[in-house]
């Protein structure tokens, strides 16, 4: 990335950056109002302050747009390809006022408008007390386009990476539906059908099929296999809390090393791989936590508000007390246990309590009934979906690299403290091209990991 970036040198006198207003470079408008019970699903996102939230029957606003958040989530910034709906929480791009759209929506997301609060209770943006905010930009489109262009190709190689990630993580559910809710290769056995033919459309081999039973007999959670049984959450983990040193004494913060997890480190993930936290703690904030330091491959359950977010640890960590954490016995059971958890969500919802919030403890957790599948099954499975699990965990790092890439260049470029070179049009075809391998590259190694796991 060094080689198409310089520094700008400010005294250069033929500088095109000129020194403006937001509301000279574009123009901002509240969203509509679309109450929920007149939402009609179709072709057309809908957009909060938090993003997406789902899609009705026409569109308010020609794509390509620009979103920030209003109220409740302020500032940020979303670009919207397609034609949208923005809601009444947003405020959106009006009028570009000639300059280049996805540049605007890059100078949005650089700017910190969450000082512009005008909320008492929820936080508000007030377009009217933005638009004066003074900003520097390059007068000229192409430069605009330019800077566009260099950040949009990381957030186009980020989003790629975030699909493909959702490609593979769908293929292991869809895999862990067949064989433990669905029970599709018994329930073939039993209707008779060629072993040819159960392998050919489970996509299954004939020695996966051999470890299958024939029929289905009667149990506490319905018909199961025969030979599998009824467990419990407690028999394939060790199942831990965790709690909050307190936040007065810095001895337990000060210069921490250790990642110490809360249910917002979770909140955001796109994926269920937890590489890093908010906060860290030190050795002796640790040892006020009786779980200690938890090992790669835990999976945490935030346990309230709300109950429900989860991940696959890949960083030793403590949690705070939102969380339920599972430590598998086995250690290859933990892409099953979180399938698991997600299959039984409705069960634990069901057994949690509290006052204020529904909580599920760990003692409520550890007893509740789910499937044992035979544990040569239950290694297969591992064996099969533990590529895709790495695969979407080297995605999810490398989105982290470029995300933090793209945010450092972010401001560089759009103050104009970095300029685009461009003078080198070799060098620019040579990383167009290398780009263009490297995700063919990328696509080739998707296909044949696609292909080998099942």
């Amino acid at each position: 990335m060094r080689r198409y970036i310089k520094k700008r040198n400010f005294m250069t006198q033929n500088d095109n950056w000129r020194e403006t207003t937001l509301g000279e470079v574009l123009t901002l408008q509240r969203g509509f109002d679309l109450p929920e019970a007149e939402r009609d699903v179709g072709p057309y996102p809908i957009v909060a302050s938090t993003g997406l939230v789902g899609t009705h029957s026409h569109a308010m606003v020609n794509g390509p747009g620009v979103v920030i958040g209003r109220s409740g989530s302020l500032g940020g910034g979303q670009f919207i390809k397609e034609d949208f709906w923005p809601l009444n929480t947003t405020l959106w791009v009006k009028d570009f006022k000639c300059n280049d759209p996805q540049f605007c929506y890059f100078l949005l997301k650089s700017l910190d408008l969450a000082q512009f609060n005008v909320g008492s209770g929820v936080p508000t943006l007030n377009r009217n007390h933005i638009h004066p905010l003074p900003i520097s930009i390059p007068s000229g489109i192409t430069e605009q386009r330019r800077i566009a262009h260099v950040l949009g190709t990381l957030d186009h190689k980020i989003e790629n990476n975030r699909k493909a990630a959702k490609t593979l993580e769908a293929m292991a559910q869809a895999i862990f539906k067949s064989w433990f809710v669905d029970f599709d290769p018994v329930r073939a056995k039993m209707a008779g059908e060629s072993r040819e033919s159960i392998c050919k459309r489970l996509k299954i081999t004939p020695e996966i099929l051999d470890l299958f039973p024939d029929r289905l007999v009667d149990s506490e959670l319905g018909e199961i296999p025969e030979g599998w049984r009824v467990g419990t959450f407690g028999d394939y983990a060790d199942i831990v809390g965790g709690s909050t040193p307190s936040t007065s004494n810095p001895d337990y913060w000060r210069s921490g090393l250790y990642s110490w997890a809360t249910p917002k480190d979770l909140a955001g993930l796109k994926m269920p791989v937890l590489l890093a936290t908010e906060n860290k703690i030190t050795e002796a904030g640790l040892q006020q936590i009786s779980s200690r330091l938890l090992p790669v491959g835990t999976v945490l359950l935030s346990s309230r508000a709300p109950i429900g977010y989860l991940a696959i640890t890949d960083i030793p960590i403590a949690i705070n007390q939102g969380f339920v954490a599972l430590k598998p016995h086995n250690c290859e059971d933990n892409i099953f246990l979180v399938l698991l958890i997600k299959n039984n969500m409705e069960e634990i919802i069901s057994r949690a309590n509290g006052s204020t919030f529904l909580e599920i403890s760990k003692s409520k957790l550890r007893p509740i009934p789910v499937l044992h599948p035979d544990d040569m099954v239950r290694n297969i499975f591992a064996k099969v979906v533990l590529p895709l699990y790495r695969y979407i965990i080297s995605m999810e790092k490398s989105n982290l690299f470029l995300s933090e890439l793209r945010d450092t260049l972010l401001p560089e470029l759009i103050s104009g403290k970095f300029r685009i070179n461009h003078s080198d049009n070799t060098q620019k075809s040579e990383a167009l091209k290398h780009d263009q391998e490297a995700v063919m590259s990328s696509q080739r190694k998707r296909h044949n990991i696609a292909r080998g796991a099942i």
